[in-house]
């Protein structure tokens, strides 16, 4: 397997980690834990929002739930956020959709988790369509800088 920017990055931070692959293209969050056999809630997605020009929050969720822009907003301490249109995401981040990961972004975004992730060990993307990483909830709070939030309805 070839290492990506996000796994490079965990290594460096010295952050235990597992990978878990899977064939196809991009799936829903839902799908991933599926064809994983893993428990939906412990898969997440990795979302990227706007406040304004050149103000990018990224918020990671459950892979079933969906984010609450006006909590996400009051997360970011934001009047609003949008998220960000899909032909911005790999310019923005250096990921394309469904290869989203919260961590080896271009640039170290003001990052928040959903609180159902604290003390647990979850699934995020790898940094590439069909790679999962899995890892402790407080280790991505670590190496993102990131906090816990409610963003979800």
């Amino acid at each position: 397997m070839t290492k990506t920017n996000a796994m490079r990055i965990l290594e460096r931070e010295g952050v235990e980690y597992g990978t878990r692959e899977y064939g196809g293209g991009a799936l829903s969050g839902v799908e991933v834990a599926e064809v994983l056999g893993e428990e939906v809630d412990r898969v997440y997605k990795t979302l990227v929002t706007s406040g304004g020009p050149g103000r990018f929050y990224v918020f990671v969720i459950p892979a079933a739930a969906e984010l609450d822009l006006k909590k996400a907003a009051k997360a970011a301490g934001e009047k609003s956020v949008e998220m960000l249109p899909q032909k911005k995401l790999l310019p923005t981040t250096g990921y394309i959709h469904g290869g989203c990961s919260p961590v080896g972004m271009k640039k170290l975004f003001p990052t928040f988790i959903d609180n159902s992730a604290e003390g647990k060990t979850i699934f995020v993307s790898g940094g590439k369509v069909g790679l999962q990483v899995e890892l402790s909830s407080l280790e991505l709070i670590r190496v993102t800088n990131g906090n816990f939030a409610d963003l979800v309805r």
